[in-house]
């Protein structure tokens, strides 16, 4: 099987490239940085069978940062068998060196010149035959957001791989002296869009309330729209059940026929029906990182995280924690300075994730107003934010993170609305797998704690989760968490995912029944002590996991996992113990 690898500097389309080559759903942003780690996909081309590797983006390969070091391990250990070195058409000139040190490996090939869109706006024209004959290497001009091109690169691919390679030496000063001749570049550029935006959206004073208005409405929207799709699941599965499955289950032995009602079928409706919500705020979200915002907020909060030890580059990682926390910690890497680099990762388990967001919508929902909701929703953001920013405030003088910040702003681009759907179907394959794991499994376990020891009331205090959170209660009752909401922070350790099947699953319902069972169970004091803790205590296990192997160290990992339980209890406490005085 032969190989082909990707190689690029930051943020030139590689993994949009990569997708487009192989049908893949390989994560792409409109900020430096986005690939972190390999990503492989398989497919036939031509007689071949190829392995196409996106690699993390670099500007040479005499780096040691952790992004740098897998670029390099890989093309001196694997050999592939041709290189893709992706430029972007807007700045093709800033990237000779890397082409340079390529060449030095004498691997065979191809210059794939991305954002031909683009450049065509800005009044660049590139001579692509031009640059072939001069260069001794084939080269190919296209836009892989809109797919122009691809049929070209493809024959180019198959023609590298069945002949003898293009293995031409180009210096630094050839490919200038090419690009000067066939690369022509308007005297001066027209005022683009982008830089009227920044005018505004960078403005000292107006930048940051701009930015924090923006996400109230992401906020608002999802919610405003994601509620009624949100009801709609919940009837169909409630119409699932009454109608077909019951029904099928009716002959079966009660123990077992409760286990697949009551326990797995309940929880996993549940969860299941915030599916809606999820897509929603991913698709925003992916509106937000593809039109090359994230990096602005990343600009503009630079000043504030330089006082917490941090940079912009921090935020945005905290920022790519509200999708999920695990991808944020592996996007550290390209961080070069160590400490700093922890410093982020300790932050970065605060961030709201996708499985924190299911439980905060399901309680507010229940406990508050649809006018109340989204300001809720929007507090326990806030809270996100500030807990991460409390964190490195009081430990940065415990690692040095002292490194020059340099950010590459992009321009402003629009998503395709293939780009904004493929991401929302990410997400729902995403929890799909989470569901078929952690999430049963979870269901399975708080279903056997409850019901168990036989001849019990299911959920009293005889059974084994009445026992265990009696046990708990010197911890949960000065924070207003009920006995039987600790089982569920219990099995949150695991997958915030199975926080609401759990509660499905305690109380032995769904849909609009569990709503009323909590709604009578606590008032809004109690479920917002509730979400306090949950958004703030310790992260699920794949965040601890990744913790972990990024930092190398289980005490850093140890002190994380404290220092975020110790957290929440004391944030938790203070609220219920004033509002309850109120």
């Amino acid at each position: 099987m032969k190989k082909i690898a990707l190689v690029g500097m930051p943020n030139t389309g590689k993994s949009t490239l990569f997708n487009r080559l192989t049908g893949s759903h390989a994560k792409v942003g409109n900020w430096p940085g986005i690939t972190v780690d390999l990503l492989t996909a398989r497919l036939i081309l031509g007689p071949d069978l190829v392995q196409f590797v996106d690699l993390p983006g670099i500007y040479d390969l005499c780096g040691h940062a952790e992004d740098e070091k897998v670029v390099t391990s890989f093309l001196r250990h694997q050999h592939p068998d041709l290189i893709l070195l992706v430029m972007s058409a807007t700045q093709i000139e800033r990237q000779s060196r890397l082409m340079a040190d390529l060449m030095a490996m004498h691997l065979p090939m191809v210059i794939v010149i991305t954002m031909a869109d683009e450049a065509k706006k800005l009044g660049i024209t590139i001579d692509v035959n031009g640059l072939n004959a001069q260069l001794g290497l084939p080269v190919c001009l296209l836009s892989a957001k809109y797919g122009h091109g691809m049929a070209q690169l493809q024959t180019l691919i198959k023609n590298t791989l069945t002949g003898p390679g293009a293995t031409a030496q180009v210096t630094p000063l050839d490919w200038e002296t090419a690009v000067q001749k066939h690369v022509q570049t308007p005297a001066q550029a027209p005022r683009t869009w982008t830089q009227n935006l920044d005018r505004v959206l960078l403005h000292p004073w107006l930048g940051l309330p701009l930015f924090l208005f923006m996400m109230f409405l992401l906020f608002q929207a999802v919610f405003a729209l994601g509620k009624p799709l949100q009801d709609g699941m919940a009837y169909l599965f409630e119409a699932l059940r009454s109608g077909w499955i019951e029904p099928a289950l009716a002959g079966w032995p009660e123990a077992l026929r409760g286990l697949l009602l009551d326990g797995i079928y309940t929880g996993v409706a549940t969860v299941a029906g915030f599916v809606p919500l999820i897509v929603l705020f991913f698709v925003f979200m992916s509106m937000v990182e593809d039109t090359g915002y994230l990096s602005r907020a990343a600009f503009l909060v630079d000043a504030v995280m330089s006082k917490l030890g941090l940079d912009g580059r921090s935020f945005v990682m905290l920022l790519m924690g509200f999708g999920c926390n695990v991808p944020a910690i592996m996007g550290t890497r390209v961080i070069r300075s160590r400490g700093l680099r922890l410093l982020t990762m300790f932050t970065i388990p605060f961030s709201l994730c996708s499985a924190r967001l299911q439980v905060f919508v399901f309680f507010t929902a229940i406990l508050f107003t649809p006018s109340q909701a989204p300001w809720v929703l929007f507090s326990l953001y806030l809270i996100s934010m500030a807990s991460a920013m409390l964190s490195a405030l009081l430990f940065q003088k415990a690692v040095k993170t002292q490194e020059p910040f340099v950010l590459e702003m992009p321009p402003y681009r629009f998503p395709t609305w293939r780009q904004i759907l493929t991401r929302g179907w990410q997400e729902v394959r995403h929890f799909l797998h989470r569901a078929s794991r952690f999430i049963v499994l979870g269901v399975v376990l708080v279903w056997s704690l409850t019901h168990l020891p036989m001849g019990v009331e299911a959920a009293s205090a005889q059974s084994w989760a009445g026992i265990i959170s009696q046990k708990m209660a010197f911890l949960t009752e000065p924070l207003g968490i009920d006995p039987q909401l600790s089982i569920a922070l219990v099995f949150g350790f695991v997958a915030k995912e199975i926080v609401i099947g759990s509660l499905a699953v305690i109380y032995g319902a769904e849909g609009d029944s569990l709503v009323q069972s909590i709604s009578h169970q606590m008032n809004w004091i109690q479920g917002y002590s509730f979400m306090l803790f949950t958004l703030i205590y310790t992260p699920c296990l794949s965040t601890i996991a990744t913790l972990r192997n990024e930092s190398k160290s289980l005490r850093f990992t140890l002190a994380s996992l404290a220092w975020s339980l110790a957290l929440a209890w004391v944030c938790s406490f203070g609220f219920y113990q004033v509002a309850s005085r109120l």
